[in-house]
């Protein structure tokens, strides 16, 4: 009985060198959007088995640190999500091919055909998140929780979303623009179509794709 007890802990452990948001940087506010319905699939997706967020040690590390830095000026970090499941990368290439399902399209994918979405480089059949050292997250104000005006919500497919795009009012660019340099200072890399997608520098497998589920 003991040695099935403990056959069942270690069954829900995480792979070495991961762990979960939470607990490595108390500090990061969570919201797994992939866990429930408020994304662009409109359902809760494949592999995210709780609203949970988990990344690799060096890359919660890193982010906890840029929490750090903001936390003296009021402002923290929530994160969208980190680690992506090839099993949650393949649930967006199925819903990418159904056509007919179009419910989200105004909120994320307005003025892009859903046809069109492989071609223009939204949906792919990998994920730098599957490597488990990028994150989507943004800037909130930590008085009230609300988060930083940033032009587009998270995961809106468009131009309007490239960190550098210009039509938008200086607070709005102001608020992405300090995104940027706090995370590159602390040791991420900028993605150029995707205000709020980051990769740490220095990530331990940048060539390995993961596929455990988030649980």
């Amino acid at each position: 009985m003991l040695l099935c007890f403990f056959a069942a802990i270690d069954a829900w452990a995480l792979p070495a060198g991961f762990v979960y948001l939470d607990e490595a940087a108390p500090e990061v506010i969570v919201n797994a959007r992939y866990a429930g319905s408020d994304n662009f699939v409109g359902a809760p997706v494949d592999g995210y088995l709780v609203p949970r967020v988990v990344l690799t040690t060096p890359a919660a590390t890193a982010l906890r640190q840029v929490a750090k830095t903001l936390a003296p000026f009021g402002l923290g970090l929530k994160v969208f999500d980190g680690y992506r499941p090839q099993t949650a990368v393949n649930h967006f290439m199925r819903w990418a091919t159904d056509l007919q399902d179009t419910r989200t399209k105004e909120a994320h994918y307005p003025r892009v055909a859903k046809k069109n979405l492989f071609q223009e480089g939204y949906i792919a059949e990998k994920s730098g998140h599957s490597r488990g050292s990028t994150v989507d997250l943004t800037l909130v104000n930590l008085a009230d929780g609300n988060e930083l005006a940033m032009g587009t919500p998270f995961d809106f497919f468009g131009p309007e979303s490239w960190p550098d795009y210009r039509q938008l009012d200086a607070q709005t660019r102001a608020n992405r623009a300090l995104l940027q340099q706090v995370m590159l200072r602390g040791g991420f890399r900028a993605l150029a179509q995707e205000w709020w997608h980051f990769t740490l520098d220095q990530e331990p497998w940048p060539e390995r794709y993961f596929d455990f589920p988030i649980e």
